[in-house]
This record gives structure tokens, C-alpha cells and sequence, in this order.
């Protein structure tokens, strides 16, 4: 899957989409060092080990580059930044019970304002899934060229084309 390059200097504002949300019960926010056990848990279920490694990377820096959704105590969705490369975003994940709820949309704007105030001016969406919902949010563009990405030297790709293979 394609890269995708995003411009921060014009993102969308999330303030409303916050309050709604929140109104509903439903927290994004940057975890601190004691979620990490519970988010890493809820990662490696969600998205396996590739995603909980590159999830505990954003527990190494300071601030934390991950964001992360709660309903009732619960993790319910996630978003990593900076983790498998600097200025990459990603990986990300909402619940399947909770999607279509602009969960995913605050959890990427929230990432990428953070990217943005951290002084990048562009950020790129690793290993892109979605692109239309990346291309309507914040108007990303895939990077020709970007398949197979930073992924490429990974254990897993590796595993992968040796399952292929044989």
C-alpha cells in the first residue's frame, strides 16, 4: 500500500467534533506512562504485534505521539505519530462497534496538529489503507512511487514474501 503526504498548515479544526464527542461519553486524548500496559494490550489485539511495537515507540517520547479514545475507562481506538519514522503517521485503529462516529477523524486531526505544532509542515501516512477518507479529511495525496514503503525491510514483510514463496 501507497504513502500518502499530507500539508499541515491548513488542517481542519477539531474543536466541535471534540465537544461532540465528548458529549457522548468519548475521550481522545494523549495517554500517560500508566495506560501503557492497557493501550499496548488493546493494540496488539486490534492490530497485532507490528502495531503494539510501533505503538510502544510513542511511549519513549516526550510528549507521548500516540493519541488514544476511551469510553467508559476503555480503549475504544488509537492513533500513533512519529513512531516508525519521524514525521510518519500512523498506525491507526477504532473499535469496529465504534466507527462511523468521527472517532478515526479526531484521532487523526489531533495527531497531525501535534505533528504541526511539533514544527513539521508536512506529514506522511504510512502504508496507507483508506485513502479516500485521508484524501477527504485533510486532503492527502498518495506519494507515487512509496509501495513498498519504510515497511519494506520489516520482519514482516520479509515473512510474508517468504510465505509466498514457498
Amino acid at each position: 500500500m501507497p504513502d500518502m503526504l499530507c500539508r499541515l498548515m491548513d488542517l481542519p479544526d477539531y474543536s466541535q467534533l471534540e465537544s461532540k464527542l465528548s458529549q457522548e461519553g468519548i475521550n481522545v486524548f494523549r495517554p500517560i506512562a500508566p495506560d501503557l500496559t492497557r493501550v499496548l494490550e488493546w493494540v496488539g489485539k486490534h492490530s497485532g504485534e507490528s502495531g503494539k511495537s510501533e505503538c510502544l515507540v510513542c511511549f519513549s517520547h516526550s510528549p507521548i505521539t500516540a493519541y488514544i479514545a476511551e469510553k467508559d475507562g476503555k480503549v475504544i481506538g488509537y492513533a500513533c505519530y512519529s513512531s516508525i519514522a519521524p514525521d510518519f503517521f500512523g498506525p491507526t485503529r477504532v473499535d469496529e462497534n465504534f466507527q462511523k462516529q468521527g472517532i478515526g477523524r479526531l484521532l487523526l486531526l489531533k495527531s497531525l496538529h501535534a505533528m504541526k505544532d511539533a514544527g513539521y509542515v508536512y506529514a506522511i501516512i504510512g502504508s496507507v489503507g483508506p485513502m479516500e477518507f485521508y484524501e477527504k479529511t485533510v486532503g492527502a495525496k498518495v506519494i507515487d512511487g512509496s509501495d513498498p514503503g519504510v515497511y519494506r525491510y520489516s520482519l514482516k514483510r520479509k515473512q510474508n514474501s517468504i510465505n509466498q514463496v514457498s
